[in-house]
């Protein structure tokens, strides 16, 4: 599988399926630019593990929560080799695990920052320089399974929050399908990645796995695979689509 010449902006490249979608796309040719919130040395070992595949790598700390850093985040690119022709909004938080009514007026505002506001604006410059080059380039925004689940007892919140993207997914590829500027979800289901300690579960993964068809979670690579799938050429009649990549559920 190919993908067309160019580079990806990823947002949450450092580790997890962010990380995995950094190496896959430059396996499959395309340059990398990512961003990262804190992991300065993970960062840096993913950009060094791009270039080993022969793929020019930037590393550009960032807060996905923060609308004003997304508004201005393609002005802190450095000079690119190749020009900008894929966004993979792939940061995501969860907040901590429990019931609804036990969240916090903050944490809600955290997760719908980062998972709607950040993704939204960024998503909005992006498609604003395309349209002024004339670029028909490629967005693949990471959704989760807990949009059509609804994740009652864990994270109400950000199964929400990810069924906004989902929405916006849609609304946004059929606005912009006539330009050549394709927009799809990847909706992964349970991933072992470091989320879910961040949620405060380190083993929910194992804890969920007989609820899915499959009977395990899933691997970060394997989602890597099916976004890196609508990047390419190969996926040049969809849009508007998310795919579900969640083992059966």
């Amino acid at each position: 599988m190919s993908v067309s010449p160019g580079t990806v902006l990823i947002t949450g490249g450092s580790r997890g399926i962010g990380a995995a979608t950094a190496r896959l796309a430059a396996q499959r040719g395309l340059d990398v630019c990512f961003t990262y919130a804190e992991r300065h040395e993970a960062a840096q070992q993913v950009v060094a593990q791009v270039q080993q595949l022969g793929r020019v790598a930037h590393a550009i700390q960032a807060d996905a929560g923060d609308a004003q850093a997304m508004a201005t985040l393609l002005d802190r690119l450095p000079p690119l080799r190749s020009p900008l022709t894929a966004l993979v909004n792939n940061t995501g938080v969860t907040g901590p695990l429990g019931p609804f009514v036990g969240q916090d007026v903050a944490t809600l505002r955290r997760v719908l920052d980062v998972n709607v506001l950040g993704l939204m604006v960024l998503t909005q410059q992006v498609v604003r320089r395309w349209q002024a080059e004339g670029t028909a380039g490629a967005v693949v925004n990471v959704s989760s399974i807990a949009a059509s689940l609804g994740a009652p007892g864990e994270y109400v919140h950000y199964a929400a929050s990810k069924a906004a993207v989902e929405a916006f997914t849609v609304g946004l590829a059929k606005e912009l399908a006539g330009q050549g500027i394709r927009i799809n979800a990847v909706s992964p289901g349970t991933t072992l990645t470091e989320i879910h300690a961040t949620a405060g579960e380190p083993g929910r993964p194992q804890r969920v796995a007989a609820r899915i068809p499959m009977q395990r979670p899933g691997e970060a690579e394997e989602i890597a695979q099916a976004i890196v799938w609508m990047l390419s050429p190969e996926a040049s009649y969809v849009t508007g689509a998310t795919l579900k990549v969640a083992g059966g559920l």
